[in-house]
């Protein structure tokens, strides 16, 4: 792809626009640790909310959104719409118990939860877990995406892709921590979906309009015989596009089951971060609210309709992940690239500054500061926090050489976790969870999966073989923890008090620890907050299915579904009139 001098104004532009913000908030993120991972706990929902769904729309997604559609069709993409039960989860019954923990990252609640020796450990561990391990292999299949889009674009070879990626990251969020990355993000977001949906224009229209598009795939199912349709929304029993096998674990089992980031079970990761730099409690559940109708009810289509688009035309394409990149070459106008590449760049980076900050949180206030400087004084540690943001930076480099496929480095992080999503969640609501139950989950689950690696003991389809391994991981991970859990001691009665005292989790859970503090309020909200879960999960649901029937053609079914989220919304929105959203967590 040839570029314009002014698409080589536009990119400048960009980068200046991006700079200037971070040197302008730069004051900000220099003032204490808590301004620099979590902006002084000032933030108001719409930018906290705009930013954890700017954070999931790397240069990774869309690629990978092309590849899962343009394999499996629609349906297809409950590998990742299945996790919406988990983020609504954190809405109605999370949101607020994070605020009120008051902590700087999620991993420093392990202890502010358990005590002793077992906890200390725990939260060391778990540091260098999310920050270098996990956080090395989402940095590194975003890297990927965003080298498959130089390479074929510019047609630089990865080393150069991949540092001049990193390197452009680096800088600005060091210069200006999460105040940085927060604004940058909301800048981003408008030009992503503004560029997302005009390719999505140009693919289509490529394929000769929706009409033709919808046509032209139904022939191929039925020159695919007994492989179900590529434009179904829920899979066939035998469907080789999405086996129902499959659809079942994913929203069964993996949503509960596994920590990913943005759909943590009892929330986490850059979501909590976003949590805790957000005024106050009702601005953290607006935030996390707006995040998950935006993510997943407002996103998705422009980049399915790229996907099925590019199977129209590139039928023999070997990397379907690389259809969207081959879209923006092949058929988007040479006005337009420029900022096509600039919006990708806008993904890339509000993804990536996240994930360095984020990942520098863990290693300086949970490893750094806990454990080796405990009484380091707050300019030592914000000299320590950007070095660390340097570091990962080259990790990050390092795991792009390792991973072949986007999808690939979703699925083995969803399967390294399978069966500790449980924990994660009953810690918030049931006292007897330990450190020791959080410890065995993750050993377990991470040696059930490389042993699921290597040995391959299912055969068939990709979609078939995944879910299997999911469920089996999943099944011999929770017999693990809650051997442990009932065979070691509970923690301390005290320290329990004191975490239940501060955070004041649903009091049905927490029994025989509520009744050492009769003057905390008992909550005991369960089931009105589980209603709203059910209600917020229908109505993003049903927004999204109704927009991608009318806007394939199918009118009746559309504007059914169309109606049935209004009622959805309507339930929703009267629940918070007359309860009010005091009485969510």
């Amino acid at each position: 792809m040839v570029l314009s001098t002014v698409d080589w104004i536009i990119l400048a532009a960009y980068f200046a626009l991006t700079f200037g913000v971070a040197w302008m908030l730069r004051g900000r993120a220099q003032r204490s640790l808590t301004d620099f991972f979590v902006s002084g706990r000032g933030v108001p929902w719409w930018i906290a909310g705009t930013s954890m769904v700017a954070t999931t729309f790397a240069a990774d997604t869309p690629l990978t959104v092309t590849g899962l559609t343009a394999q499996f069709g629609i349906a297809g993409n409950w590998l990742w719409w299945s996790l919406l039960l988990s983020g609504m989860l954190t809405v109605f019954f999370f949101a607020r118990l994070w605020r009120r923990a008051g902590v700087l990252t999620d991993v420093e609640l392990i202890e502010l939860r358990y005590a002793g020796r077992p906890a200390a450990f725990l939260r060391g561990f778990r540091a260098l877990y999310l920050g270098l391990l996990v956080n090395g292999l989402i940095m590194g299949w975003v890297n990927l995406g965003m080298v498959k889009v130089f390479t074929i674009t510019l047609h630089l070879d990865k080393k150069e892709a991949v540092f001049a990626c990193l390197l452009i990251i680096a800088l600005y969020t060091t210069l200006s921590g999460l105040w940085g990355v927060l604004i940058t993000d909301l800048l981003q977001f408008i030009l992503m979906i503004a560029m997302a949906i005009t390719l999505a224009w140009f693919a289509v229209s490529a394929a000769g309009g929706l009409g033709a598009l919808r046509t032209k795939l139904l022939a191929l199912d039925e020159a695919q015989t007994g492989s179900g349709s590529l434009l179904a929304f829920f899979p066939e029993l035998h469907s080789a596009w999405m086996p129902l096998t499959a659809f079942l674990v994913f929203v069964g089992v993996i949503w509960w089951a596994s920590w990913y980031p943005g759909a943590e079970p009892g929330g986490g990761g850059y979501v909590a971060q976003r949590i805790f730099c957000a005024k106050d409690e009702k601005h953290s559940l607006w935030a996390t609210l707006w995040f998950n109708i935006a993510h997943y009810a407002l996103r998705p289509w422009p980049w399915i309709l790229v996907g099925l688009a590019s199977v129209v035309l590139y039928p023999n394409l070997k990397d379907k992940e690389a259809g969207y990149v081959q879209v923006m070459v092949d058929h988007l106008p040479a006005s337009l690239r420029g900022l096509m590449l600039a919006s990708f760049l806008a993904a890339y980076m509000s993804t990536l500054s996240t994930h360095l900050n984020w990942g520098a949180s863990y290693m300086v206030n949970d490893f750094y500061r806990r454990f080796l400087r405990p009484h380091a004084s707050e300019p030592h540690l914000l000299r320590t926090a950007q070095v660390a943001t340097l570091l990962l930076m080259l990790l990050g480099a390092g795991v792009t050489y390792l991973l072949e496929t986007i999808r690939g480095g979703w699925e083995l992080l969803l399967l390294v976790s399978a069966g500790t999503g449980a924990v994660y969640i009953l810690r918030w609501y049931w006292w007897r969870i330990s450190a020791w139950s959080e410890i065995s989950a993750m050993t377990a689950a991470f040696l059930g999966a490389m042993a699921l690696t290597w040995q391959k003991p299912f055969t068939g389809g990709e979609q078939i073989v995944f879910a299997k391994n999911m469920l089996l991981n999943t099944v011999l991970c929770t017999v693990v923890w809650l051997a442990v859990t009932y065979l070691t001691r509970p923690e301390p009665l005290a320290h329990l008090e004191s975490f239940y005292r501060r955070v004041r989790p649903a009091a049905w859970g927490w029994r025989a620890v509520a009744a050492t503090a009769p003057d905390v309020p008992a909550v005991s909200s369960g089931w009105y907050n589980l209603r709203a879960w059910a209600l917020g999960c229908a109505l993003v649901y049903l927004v999204l299915f109704s927009t991608g029937k009318l806007l394939l053609g199918f009118w009746s079914s559309g504007l059914l579904l169309a109606a049935g989220a209004v009622a959805a919304a309507v339930l929703l929105y009267l629940d918070f009139a007359r309860r009010g959203w005091e009485s969510f967590g």
